[in-house]
């Protein structure tokens, strides 16, 4: 089933650790609406901004793939389905960081995250978050090693 012009519902929920762990990672109605709404809003215009492939390499969690995975937050908004993380690195299409860059200029978004850079300053992926519901953020963060910094306060090769 497709979720939108560009996700299926399995590449959105496909998780090896739910599979290892025998988790059922299938989202509510409520939580597959959102997910519809993110897929439309964030990855398909992430999609046809980088005219090539992109990566969901993770989208929707259940609460217990959430638990079992460790070091995510107990509040994640993948849980919610209104979180996708986000790829073109994956096909050596494309830089993340460009990514990170048109999101914020061009999208709406809660949270706008690029994780884990390397010492060149270069985002492993890009987190984004959009709620259908309620007032989102515009907060873009640069996620470290140990902590969180604003985006304007980052310095590449801060890893």
């Amino acid at each position: 089933m497709k979720i939108s012009n560009y996700l299926t519902l399995d590449e959105a929920t496909k998780s090896q650790q739910a599979v290892r762990l025998g988790i059922d990672n299938t989202p509510n109605e409520e939580q597959l609406d959102r997910m519809k709404f993110v897929a439309t809003e964030v990855f398909d215009k992430v999609r046809e901004y980088v005219n090539g492939p992109l990566a969901a390499t993770s989208f929707f969690r259940c609460l217990a793939l959430n638990e079992a995975i460790g070091g995510s937050s107990p509040t994640s908004q993948h849980m919610t389905g209104e979180a996708v993380d986000l790829d073109c690195d994956v096909f050596n299409f494309g830089h993340n960081n460009d990514v990170l860059h048109w999101i914020a200029r061009n999208l709406q978004y809660d949270q706008l995250i690029g994780e884990y850079p390397d010492k060149d300053g270069k985002f492993a992926w890009v987190h984004c978050s959009k709620k259908k519901i309620g007032v989102n953020r515009q907060q873009t963060l640069v996620k470290l090693k140990d902590k969180y910094v604003p985006f304007e306060q980052w310095k590449p090769g801060e890893v």
